[in-house]
């Protein structure tokens, strides 16, 4: 793929998926920002590739503040906003089942897996439609669309934000705006472990 001149903004890109997809952007010729909880992991992503190529900042995506910083950073990098991939993701450990599960956990599993994508959608987006359109690409699961055991909170988040992409992807194609979803199964990532 030729994504020379394009700038992402990728979500969860210190580890597992999102790492892979900032490498893979890099090669094909994007600037990228990543983000993530932990700096550290960031900083070990962008050791491995051009430093002309890659922007780390930092942030909780379940925090608005923090995403609206995270589009100002990929927007100073590379001076806009093409493609945007929401990979960051909280697993439901310990699983449970709906009356077992902790409140609290419920509440961040989705702050993170279905609010988050929402905050960096809502903040990117105007960026994007004010540069004739741009992609967005969510990374939800096939518990999105088929339940496991013990996990409501992981399958409710990700079946959210499938239909949250195709919310997205109706209400805004006529802004050239793409919005994919993309339901990845088990794959072996640090959280999978």
């Amino acid at each position: 793929m030729n994504l020379d001149g394009k700038v992402a903004l990728i979500t969860g890109g210190g580890t597992g998926i999102g790492a892979a997809v900032a490498r893979r952007f890099v090669a094909d010729g994007a600037k990228v920002c990543i983000t993530g909880r932990r700096q550290e992991a960031l900083d070990q992503v962008a050791a491995s590739l051009p430093p002309e190529s890659i922007r780390t900042c930092a942030g909780d995506v379940s925090r608005y503040e923090d995403v609206e910083r995270m589009v100002e950073t990929t927007l100073k990098f590379g001076g806009k906003l093409n493609v945007l991939v929401n990979n960051a993701a909280k697993d439901q450990i310990p699983p449970s089942n709906v009356v077992d599960i902790d409140p609290e956990l419920w509440s961040q599993v989705l702050a993170v897996n279905l609010t988050g994508a929402l905050f960096t959608m809502k903040s990117a987006m105007p960026h994007m439609i004010k540069d004739g359109g741009g992609s967005i690409i969510n990374v939800a699961s096939v518990a999105g669309i088929r339940a496991i055991p013990n996990m409501p909170a992981y399958v409710s988040s990700k079946g959210g934000l499938i239909m949250l992409s195709q919310q997205v992807a109706l209400d805004f194609g006529p802004s050239r705006i793409r919005c994919n979803v993309i339901c990845p199964g088990s794959i072996r990532t640090e959280m999978f472990e």
